[in-house]
């Protein structure tokens, strides 16, 4: 369960806003840099008939030395340690961040639609529920991952993954919400699933267009998650740049993170650009 929790935990940081050009495969280079590297944005989650290595994607992973995912999935230490890092104190009680009725709602919404008992969630930070609920929004029952995809290919090519920031981070972040606001993020989707699968839907096609503004019109209007792109998208994103930059002079990598990372002014192609290098679309 936890694997799947790491790749929709991945899922849950896409589903915020993003502004890019029509591109997902960006060529850097530059200011400095000996060789060209390469940026791409995934959607972490999709139906595997929807999921599409270009030559352009291909090209890049074959010329870095380094694959740079948000976390390094290939750490085998990584579910241990997001079992640690998703651990409550002694008495939690998950229902106690529900507002009246709404845990009710929850425990039938799980047991008819995901045949699930909500009884041995009840001790889990309200994260594990919301990564399951996300799960259940994509309509194929086994969902594919371009980074599960993209540490495949740097497997068979024996070069190393590594991440921009750690799996205790990402937790962390969402530890940072209270519980009683992610409590009301999961009814948003409970109360409004069918809403929810279609917005999903939209999402998947402008990313298969690779319209990035099509996909921030269409995200920002999620008012569970508003509030929080500072903490999820912008502050991460300039943490990631000096890593970035780092690997970067030390020979060509490929970075593959969420697309809502891409666009903005506080986006990465513009901090990059800030930073004085060229970054330049892949077809």
């Amino acid at each position: 369960m936890l694997k799947k929790l790491a790749f929709t935990l991945l899922l849950a940081l896409a589903l915020l806003p993003a502004r890019s050009q029509n591109a997902l495969l960006y060529k850097i280079s530059s200011n400095g840099l000996q060789q060209p590297s390469y940026l791409y944005g995934t959607i972490h989650l999709i139906c595997p008939e929807d999921l599409v290595i270009s030559p352009g994607l291909k090209s890049a992973m074959n010329a870095a030395r380094e694959l740079y995912l948000e976390i390094d999935m290939d750490d085998p230490s990584m579910m241990a340690t997001m079992g640690e890092a998703l651990k409550t104190p002694e008495g939690y009680d998950l229902a106690q961040h529900f507002q009246p009725g709404d845990f009710d709602r929850l425990a039938a919404f799980m047991k008819d639609s995901m045949r699930a008992d909500i009884a041995p969630f009840r001790k889990m930070k309200p994260l594990v529920v919301q990564m399951m609920i996300l799960r259940r929004v994509i309509t194929c029952p086994m969902p594919a991952s371009y980074e599960q995809q993209l540490v495949q290919m740097a497997t068979a090519q024996k070069k190393p993954v590594q991440g921009l920031e750690k799996v205790e981070e990402q937790v962390a972040m969402f530890d940072a919400i209270p519980d009683s606001t992610e409590s009301r993020m999961i009814m948003e989707y409970v109360n409004n699933f069918q809403q929810q699968r279609n917005a999903f839907n939209r999402l998947v096609a402008a990313y298969k267009r690779q319209d990035v503004a099509a996909l921030h019109n269409e995200l920002k209007s999620s008012p569970e998650l508003a509030g929080f792109e500072d903490l999820l998208v912008y502050d991460r994103n300039r943490n990631w740049v000096p890593v970035m930059e780092k690997a970067m002079r030390q020979g060509t990598v490929l970075v593959a993170c969420g697309a809502m990372h891409l666009g903005g002014n506080q986006g990465l192609l513009a901090l990059l650009k800030a930073r004085g290098y060229a970054v330049t679309p892949v077809p």
